[in-house]
């Protein structure tokens, strides 16, 4: 799971009136005016809250007739709670068990004379290690701001957003708005 997710999850959770409407919807859905009668608050007041939990999808809703009723999305809550404890694991790759003499060799094969990549490997163990080749020289709790990130990847390859996209859904890199900056190496798939 992509870091900025879990944390939007976790923020939107991490406030009492949300954790109130969490509970009061694990009996069964509600419309608004029963949630608000239920805690003690005002109609807009859970309308706000209802949107910020639905934004992370643990919450649903429909219509019947000219009522809204909200559900709680149980599966769903549950893999977003539970995958704060996979953060560790997630590093467990296959891609860590190569020797640097095997990760050298895959590397070669990706990339021309020049340095530039010539192709992403479709094979997800190869993917990872020419990803971390090619994290290897950002520097350790440095910001970057969105075009020198993009400046450095066209280094190696002309396709800064996928590049991007993949260093983040790996967790190679953490973004928050238009800044990005490395997760602690625990959390890569792969290294170099």
């Amino acid at each position: 799971m992509q870091l900025d997710k879990l944390v939007r999850f976790h923020k939107a959770v991490g406030d009492a009136t949300r954790m109130r409407i969490i509970a009061v919807l694990k009996k069964g859905p509600l419309h608004g005016q029963a949630i608000a009668y239920k805690l003690g608050l005002k109609p807009p007041t859970i309308t706000h809250h209802m949107t910020k939990l639905r934004e992370v999808g643990i919450v649903y809703q429909r219509r019947d007739g000219n009522t809204i009723y909200f559900y709680l999305d149980e599966p769903r809550l549950t893999k977003l709670a539970n995958s704060i404890l996979q953060l560790g694991q997630e590093s467990v790759h296959p891609s860590a068990d190569l020797e640097a003499e095997e990760k050298l060799k895959i590397v070669k094969n990706f990339f021309s004379l020049d340095g530039k990549l010539t192709q992403l490997p479709a094979q997800e163990k190869k993917r990872v290690i020419i990803l971390a080749y090619m994290i290897q020289h950002l520097k350790r709790h440095h910001i970057y701001e969105e075009q020198e990130l993009n400046s450095y990847i066209q280094k190696y390859c002309e396709d800064y957003a996928t590049i991007r996209r993949e260093w983040i859904m790996h967790h190679f890199i953490y973004r928050d708005g238009n800044t990005y900056q490395l997760n602690p190496e625990e959390m890569w798939p792969a290294s170099f």
